[in-house]
C-alpha cells in the first residue's frame, strides 16, 4: 500500500479563492499543496474579458488573470498539481483526502475552494455561444450590453436582481419566465414590473439561442399554448441558480438547503475543526472573482491561525 503524503495545508480548487489562499499560505510558510480540480482556473475561464477586477483599468483576459494568479502562487512555493479530490475522511486526524481515487493526502488543514457552477438549460446552441453573448453573470458581463437588448431566463429573486441590474445598462430587457407568476418576493417582483424597459414573457421556455456563428442575435421561445416565436437580442443571461461543488464534503460539513458550505460568521471556519471553505462553494450571494479572492485570503489566514494555536 502506498504511504500517504503529509502536508500542513491542502487546498482544493484552482480558481481565484484557491490561488489566493495558496499565495497567502505559501507566504506563511505552510508549504501548501493545491489541486486544481476539474476546471483549472475556475468558472472565470468560461468568460472572456474581465473588466471589474481591481488593478486592470482596461480589463484583463480571464485566462490571463488566472494564469497570473497561478504563477504568483507558484512563485511563492505553492505546489500546484492537476487532480481532483474523490474521497475525504474528516473524522480522522490528520484530515484525509484521496486524489483521483489512488493518492492519499494527510493534511493538518484543508481549504475547500471548489466553487459553484451556474445552471444552464442544456441547449447545444447555449454552449456554442457561451462567451459570445451567453452568460450566467450580469454583474460580470452586463457592461458589454450598454444600450443593447438582452434577455434574462428565470423568475426568482436572482433573475429579478439580474434584470434590474441590466435594465440600468441595456436599452431593453426581456425576462423569459416559464410560469405565469414570478417566484421572487413581492417587493422584488413589483420593482421588475415597474421598470419600463423590462418586458416579461410569461409561460415561455427557450428552444434555441440564435446567432450568426460568432455571437448571439436572438432566441427562439416556445409559449405554453404551443406558439413559437423569436426575439432579437444581443445577450442571453441565465439566472436559474448555481450548484455548489460541495457534494463530496456534505456528509462531513454543515451545508445550507442549496448545498453551500456553512462558515462561521465572517470567518472561513466550517463545522469541522481544521477545515475551511472559501469562494463560491460557500457564497450563495456575491459570486465574484474579487470576493472569492478575498475569502481565499481569509481561509489561509484562518488556517495559519489554527495551526499556530494548535502548536
Amino acid at each position: 500500500m502506498t504511504m500517504a503524503e503529509r502536508t500542513k495545508c491542502l487546498i482544493l480548487g484552482g480558481g481565484p479563492a484557491g490561488f489566493t489562499a495558496a499565495i497567502y499560505a505559501s507566504r506563511a510558510n505552510l508549504s501548501p499543496i493545491l489541486y486544481e480540480g476539474i476546471q483549472p482556473g475556475g468558472q472565470l475561464t468560461t468568460t472572456t474579458i474581465v473588466e471589474n477586477f481591481p488593478g486592470f483599468p482596461g480589463g484583463v483576459d480571464a485566462n490571463t488573470l488566472m494564469d497570473n494568479m497561478r504563477n504568483q502562487a507558484a512563485s511563492f512555493g505553492a505546489d500546484i498539481r492537476q487532480g481532483t479530490a474523490t474521497a475525504v475522511d474528516f473524522g480522522k486526524r490528520p484530515l484525509e483526502v484521496t486524489i483521483d481515487a489512488d493518492h492519499v493526502i494527510e493534511a493538518d488543514t484543508v481549504i475547500i475552494a471548489t466553487g459553484a457552477e451556474a445552471r444552464y438549460l442544456g441547449l447545444p446552441s447555449e454552449t456554442k455561444y457561451r462567451g459570445g453573448g451567453v452568460s450566467a453573470c450580469a454583474t460580470c458581463d452586463g457592461f458589454f450590453y450598454r444600450g443593447r437588448t438582452v434577455a434574462v431566463v428565470g423568475g426568482g429573486d436572482t433573475a429579478c436582481e439580474e434584470a434590474l441590474y441590466l435594465s440600468s445598462l441595456a436599452k431593453k430587457v426581456y425576462m423569459i419566465v416559464r410560469r405565469d407568476v414570478l417566484r421572487a418576493s413581492k417587493a422584488m417582483a413589483a420593482k421588475v414590473m415597474g421598470r419600463e424597459n423590462i418586458e416579461i414573457l410569461w409561460n415561455c421556455n427557450t428552444q434555441e439561442v440564435l446567432g450568426d456563428g460568432f455571437s448571439v442575435t436572438g432566441a427562439r421561445l416556445l409559449r405554453k399554448d404551443g406558439t413559437v416565436f423569436d426575439i432579437e437580442i444581443d445577450g442571453f443571461f441565465l439566472a436559474i441558480g448555481h450548484s455548489p461543488a460541495s457534494g463530496l464534503f456534505a456528509p462531513w460539513l454543515d451545508t445550507d438547503a442549496a448545498g453551500y458550505i456553512v462558515t462561521e460568521g465572517k470567518t472561513s471556519r466550517t463545522s469541522v475543526e481544521g477545515v475551511f471553505a472559501a469562494g463560491d462553494v460557500q457564497d450563495p450571494h456575491y459570486r465574484q472573482a474579487v470576493t472569492a479572492a478575498a475569502s481565499g485570503c481569509r481561509a489561509a489566514r484562518d488556517a495559519e491561525q489554527y495551526l499556530l494555536e494548535r502548536n
